[in-house]
This record gives C-alpha cells, sequence and structure tokens, in this order.
C-alpha cells in the first residue's frame, strides 16, 4: 500500500512537470522542487497500512520491533555516525568576474527583473563502503545575508526563493534495468533527492529603500535523504539491491536552484552534515 502510494506521488508530479512542459520549459527551481516532493525525508501515514510494516525485527539486546511501532525499524537502537561535513556557497552580485566567487557565483538583473540561479555539485561528501547500515540524515543551516534595494518611486515585494538538492551516486544505480520513477530513465548511476528545505524569504520594501537582512536556522533530517525503506518504496530496487546500496561507496553531492528579486546583494552559506545509523 505504502509503495503504490509514493509512486502515486512520483507520478502525480513528474505529470504535473511534463504538463508544464508541454506549453513552456520548466525552471530549474520548479524542477527541484519536484524532486523536493518526493522527497523520502518525510514519512507518509500510508506506511500504517502496509502489512510489512508490521513485520517485526530483532534488535540486539532489545524487544523485537516493526515500523508499526517505531516507524523505522532499520535503525532502531542504533548508534549514530558521524559521516561528513560540507559546505555549500553561493553569491548573487552584479558580477562574478572575481575568481574566488566562482562556479557558485550569479550575476543578478536589473532591479526589477527577476534573476534565476541554478547550480550543481557546490560541495560533495564522499563516503567510503559501509559508511551506514540503513539511512543517511542530514542537518542543514543556511546563514543568509541579503540585500534588498528599491530604488522605485513605488511600493514593492523584495524576494529570495532556493530549492536545495543531493544528487546521490552510487555503484548500485549503473544497473541500466533499474529506472528511476521521477525520470522514466535508467538511473545511470545516480539519483536526485530533495531535502525537503526549501524556502521563500519577501520582504515588503517601500520606495528608495534599501537594507541588509541577516538569517540564520536549522533543518534537521526526519526520515533521511536516503534510507533502505525510500530505495525500495520510492526508487522500487528489491530489497538486496537496497540493502547493497549501503554495502557500496557513495558520493552526495551538493545543488540548489532559485529566484530572486529587488536583490542587490546576497551571500548564501549552506553549512551540511550527513549523519547515519
Amino acid at each position: 500500500m505504502h509503495f503504490n502510494y509514493r509512486l502515486s506521488a512520483i507520478a502525480i508530479a513528474t505529470l504535473a512537470l511534463a504538463s508544464q512542459f508541454a506549453y513552456a520549459r520548466p525552471s530549474d527551481l520548479q524542477r527541484a522542487e519536484v524532486f523536493d516532493a518526493v522527497s523520502g525525508d518525510v514519512p507518509t501515514q500510508a506506511a500504517k497500512h502496509d502489512p510489512a510494516s508490521k513485520i517485526k525485527k530483532a534488535v540486539p539486546g532489545m524487544s523485537s520491533v516493526s515500523d508499526d511501532d517505531v516507524g523505522d525499524s532499520d535503525s532502531f537502537g542504533r548508534n549514530i555516525k558521524w559521516l561528513g561535513l560540507a559546505s555549500m556557497n553561493v553569491t548573487l552580485t552584479s558580477d562574478c568576474s572575481d575568481p574566488s566567487l566562482n562556479p557558485g557565483c550569479q550575476v543578478l538583473a536589473p532591479a526589477g527583473a527577476v534573476t534565476a540561479f541554478h547550480f550543481d555539485d557546490l560541495a560533495h561528501v564522499s563516503l567510503p563502503a559501509n559508511a551506514s547500515h540503513s539511512l543517511m540524515c542530514y542537518w542543514l543551516s543556511p546563514v543568509l545575508n541579503v540585500t534588498y534595494n528599491n530604488p522605485t518611486a513605488s511600493n514593492t515585494l523584495g524576494f529570495l526563493r532556493y530549492s536545495p538538492t543531493l544528487t546521490i551516486e552510487n555503484p548500485v544505480l549503473n544497473d541500466p534495468s533499474l529506472i528511476d520513477p521521477t525520470t522514466g530513465l535508467p538511473f545511470n548511476g545516480k539519483l536526485i533527492t530533495g531535502m525537503t528545505s526549501s524556502e521563500r524569504l519577501e520582504q515588503p520594501l517601500p520606495p528608495s529603500t534599501a537594507f541588509t537582512s541577516r538569517t540564520r536556522d536549522s533543518a534537521v533530517c526526519i526520515a533521511g535523504f536516503m534510507s533502505r525503506k525510500q530505495l525500495v518504496e520510492t526508487y522500487g530496487l528489491s530489497d538486496a539491491l537496497a540493502k547493497e546500496f549501503f554495502k557500496q561507496p557513495t558520493v552526495v553531492r551538493m545543488n540548489i536552484a532559485g529566484t530572486s528579486r529587488y536583490v542587490s546583494e546576497a551571500g548564501l552559506i549552506f553549512g551540511f552534515r550527513i549523519v547515519g545509523d
């Protein structure tokens, strides 16, 4: 039941994307939000109706538990493992000629026009084989310094919108017979998943106004950006292949897409830590 629900969610998101493509090419941000919508990080209630969720699993030194009991019996009772740290930096500015700002630098459009940005692989973590048992979780801590500027004589609304995603590379995904349900194509060694960490910051701007805002927050993993359960229920891998996935080395790459308007300067830092079980 849960398997069908997750695939249905992916199908709906993919069809929505295809529908948009039929009329106009979807933006990088729209594509990122499709991946965000099918991210395995937020568990669904459909799991409660899955007969497999009631299967008890032995936990050394503890009573057997099932997904129906604790939600995630694969990681229950296991110690947390620190698996890596990275930082993704993005600059929105009027001049990206400074080499130190590349590759995550985007020249801003004139005031009033929308600036779109999209960067892949701004940072990565390379994990060895057997780094985690069944789960990879993230802590994402954005530090955002944004200067809003309205040079016009009218009230307006400035905004910054972004959606981070992760590209996961693993040898198990090289099998050409395995199809990624988010694309309808073979995985070709990798998949992209959302982090349920998208944000839209909006700021009312009076005429001839400019000021800088600094925000810092954190998004902490729930069900994980990758898990044995997600590989089976969302991506259609067999249980055996899902277990093999965690026995192989994995590379996690950080991507981001977004838009801004009435922003004259921005420095965005996304601290990223991976933990596992």
